[in-house]
């Protein structure tokens, strides 16, 4: 089989594609670094030649304003055409827990937008809606840090692992498209504000939590359903304790 890991380069694009090349498939990894840009479509047509299935590992390189929006627009439309082009078989791809909850940002309503293409294409697709990554705590932090001080909401969130992410799309990429939506998400579920609060104790930064319920999520307020899973989500196993441990943040000097 071969399959096009769109995003292959990216945090959990190219765990998908490691993953893929120890079961003995032909991968390929692409992204800007190897001469494609879905925005524009340049490189498209090439790397998706022959692909029986494209993986859409891709993201936004912008997360604030309208940019967000435009980005998913611009890439699925332009995604789709060249694999209707191409003859693909299976389009994989990952998506956020309560996308279709938020309409006030502009992220969410793109990856709204970006399933609702999906869904239109004629092209048998399987979608995963994961939970926020542990490892987007960080830039949760960075985007939300005024003063040495981050204003959160207190909503719950359930954070999962990206590595359990990448294992659950190569699974997806190998086996017959579902023509639905996944919901995937970690083993904990707790306050987004109180998470990032022990985040930044256990990296020890110097940086204190306010909790405020109508503070923004990425232009969206949140109540306590917008960031979770419905009861049939996959829940992965690693916790927020284990993968600190194993993640590069554990002893950062900040």
């Amino acid at each position: 089989m071969k399959i096009v890991v769109i995003g292959g380069r990216g945090l959990v694009g190219r765990n998908i594609v490691r993953r893929l090349r120890e079961q003995g498939h032909e991968v390929s990894a692409a992204s800007r670094s190897t001469g494609v840009d879905i925005v524009t479509g340049v490189g498209l047509a090439d790397a998706l030649a022959g692909a029986d299935t494209v993986v859409d590992a891709s993201n936004s390189p912008e997360l604030e304003g309208l940019a967000p929006f435009e980005f998913f627009r611009k890439a699925i439309d332009n995604l789709l055409q060249a694999e209707a082009d191409a003859g693909v078989k299976h389009h994989v791809a990952v998506s956020v827990v309560g996308t279709e909850r938020m309409a006030d940002s502009p992220y969410f309503r793109g990856k709204a937008l970006q399933a609702a293409r999906i869904r239109a294409s004629g092209i048998p697709f399987t979608i995963v809606h994961a939970t926020q990554f542990y490892e987007f705590l960080l830039q949760i932090v960075e985007l939300s840090v005024y003063e040495q001080t981050l204003r959160l909401s207190p909503a719950y969130i359930q954070p999962v692992a990206s590595a359990d992410v990448a294992v659950a799309m190569a699974e997806l990429a190998l086996r017959p498209p579902r023509n639905a939506v996944l919901e995937m998400a970690g083993p904990d579920r707790e306050r987004l504000s109180e998470l990032i609060q022990r985040f930044l104790v256990e990296i020890e930064a110097p940086y204190d939590v306010i909790t405020d319920p109508l503070t923004p999520y990425f232009g969206a307020t949140l109540d306590d359903e917008s960031l979770v899973p419905g009861r049939d989500a996959r829940l992965c196993s690693t916790g927020f304790g284990a993968w600190l441990k194993q993640s590069e943040y554990w002893g950062a000097n900040w």
